[in-house]
């Protein structure tokens, strides 16, 4: 599925757009997951600061 995303961001308007993907530590139990998100091109530096905070 995701050759499907990565597919349509290439094309068109997908062109602004960008597919972040953070690591995130759980507090709870210390093991780490993945965070995928599509955010515009703008907004990528905002979706990184903020999987940190």
């Amino acid at each position: 599925m995701a050759k499907k995303v990565v597919a349509t961001l290439k094309t068109g308007k997908g062109k602004e757009y960008s597919k972040v993907v953070t690591m995130v530590r759980s507090p709870k139990t210390g093991a780490y997951s993945f965070k995928e998100v599509i955010v515009h091109n703008d907004h990528v530096k905002d979706a990184i600061a903020e999987s940190k905070a």
